[in-house]
C-alpha cells in the first residue's frame, strides 16, 4: 500500500476482532517505523506504553467510558510525553552530530525550555501527535485499523499505568482488525474552506 492509499483509506475504526493477536515482530516493525517521527532538537519527547495486561485493559475501559476497543484491540498504545526530557542528558539527542552542530544545539535546547512550561508542554504535544500519526499510516499499511482516542478518564488511566510525575498522557490509539466497517465520513469541509494563502 503507497502512502496515498494509507491516507484516503485510513479511518477510525471502533469495532476489532477480539480473537486477533499481533505478533511481537508486528508490533515492533510498528513501533520501530514509530520512533522516525521528527520531534523538536531531536529530543523525542515520546514515550510509548503498551497495555497488554487484561485487567489493567478492563481497567481503562473502565475509564474510557465503556468503549469497547480499548478491550477489544490487538494492540493497546497510550502515548506519553516527558515534560523535562530537555534537560535530561540533552547530549544523546546529538551525540552523531558533527561538533559544531553539537556545539550550538545543547545550548539552544536550554535557551529554549528553560522555565518556558508552555513551550515544554506543547512540544511534548505536538511530537506525539506527529508519532500518531506516523503509527496509524503504518498501522494502516500493514493490513491493520486504528482509532485515535481522548474520550477517557486521563487522570484514571495515568494512575492505571503509574505514569510519572513529569510525564503527560496525549491520547490512546487502538489497533487491530476491523470487525466492522467505519461508517463513511461524516461531514469533509471543503479544501477551500481550511487552506488559505498568505493570511485570514
Amino acid at each position: 500500500m503507497n502512502i496515498k492509499q494509507a491516507i484516503t483509506s485510513r479511518r477510525s475504526v471502533k469495532h476489532y476482532d477480539p480473537t486477533h493477536t499481533m505478533t511481537d515482530d508486528e508490533i515492533n516493525e510498528l513501533m520501530e517505523h514509530a520512533i522516525l517521527s521528527p520531534t523538536a532538537f531531536n529530543i523525542q519527547h515520546w514515550r510509548f506504553v503498551q497495555v497488554q495486561d487484561k485487567d489493567k485493559r478492563q481497567q481503562i475501559e473502565d475509564a474510557s467510558w465503556g468503549q469497547k476497543q480499548v478491550t477489544e484491540s490487538s494492540l493497546l498504545l497510550i502515548l506519553c510525553a516527558d515534560l523535562n526530557a530537555w534537560e535530561k542528558q540533552p547530549e544523546r539527542y546529538c551525540r552523531n552530530a558533527p561538533q559544531e552542530v553539537q556545539d550550538f544545539l545543547l545550548p539552544a535546547i536550554e535557551d529554549y525550555y528553560t522555565n518556558h512550561h508552555q513551550a515544554q508542554r506543547d512540544e511534548c504535544m505536538r511530537s506525539t501527535s506527529i508519532a500518531a500519526m506516523n503509527i496509524m499510516l503504518m498501522a494502516k499499511g500493514m493490513g491493520y485499523d486504528s482509532c485515535p482516542m481522548d474520550g477517557f478518564d486521563f487522570d484514571k488511566v495515568a494512575k492505571i499505568i503509574n505514569l510519572p510525575h513529569d510525564h503527560i498522557i496525549n491520547m490512546m490509539i487502538t489497533i487491530g482488525k476491523k470487525k466492522i466497517e467505519a461508517r463513511s465520513r461524516a461531514g469533509q469541509l471543503a479544501l477551500s474552506d481550511v487552506f488559505l494563502t498568505d493570511s485570514f
